[in-house]
């Protein structure tokens, strides 16, 4: 009997290990993963994707909020999606957008933002800091922007997320996210004044640490990049 046990009981921990390795998944796999749900998710929202180049001629892509039948994205090389709801800035009365250095985002700029981010494998909302229904008693969800300094030079373009020992965004340090912005969040600043609008799908390669280290790409509802008032 007692041999019986014990050839049960290795043949149940021999199953756990091969359906261990069986569920492991090669980083190549990960990505298939990754653009799967990618795709799955324009399809499902019913995105229309352009192209850089046809985007470039006008910099603008089309939303529901507008009253266009359809939202459209344009796709980057890196593999991010943009669609730009409100460039932000200022009009004159024809509607023509006014240049104005200080609607700009530029080198050294200190940058506040608010945003809704959804994990694209899963679909949950994963961060936040701004008031959402289900979150309305927990106050200190959404009680700061995050806010980052803005580097651009020559070679390099990168965020650096900003805290003092009160004023930081929780969930994304709660997260675990780290200290750099996701590059793919930094693509659409030059596209964009103060006070944008703009919703961004960012691979993994181009998103936060916890994107890089698991494969997992996100959608970004970023309500808005604003400069900070000095």
């Amino acid at each position: 009997m007692k041999k019986l046990v014990f050839l049960f009981l290795s043949l149940l921990t021999a199953g756990s290990l091969f359906q261990a390795c069986d569920n492991s998944k090669t980083y190549a796999e990960m990505l298939e993963d990754e653009k799967n749900a990618v795709n799955k998710f324009i399809k499902d929202n019913d995105i229309r994707v352009i192209s850089l180049e046809e985007f470039e001629r006008d910099t603008i892509t089309a939303s529901k909020e507008a009253g266009n039948e359809y939202d459209e994205y344009v796709a980057f090389s890196n593999g991010v999606y943009m669609q730009i709801v409100d460039r932000g800035g200022k009009e004159d009365k024809n509607g023509v957008e006014v240049i104005n250095e200080v609607d700009t985002f530029a080198n050294n700029n200190v940058i506040c933002t608010r945003y809704v981010e959804q994990d694209m494998m899963t679909g949950d909302t994963t961060c936040f800091n701004v008031p959402l229904e289900r979150w309305m008693d927990v106050p200190d969800y959404y009680k700061f922007p995050l806010t980052f300094r803005y580097v651009q030079n020559a070679s390099t373009v990168y965020g650096i997320v900003l805290s003092g020992s009160l004023d930081y965004d929780l969930l994304w340090n709660s997260n675990g996210y780290g200290t750099a912005i996701p590059s793919g969040w930094l693509i659409a600043l030059p596209y964009l004044r103060n006070n944008a609008h703009v919703r961004l799908i960012i691979p993994s390669k181009m998103g936060h640490t916890l994107a890089q280290q698991y494969v997992n790409p996100y959608f970004y509802d970023i309500r808005k990049f604003e400069k900070a008032k000095s």
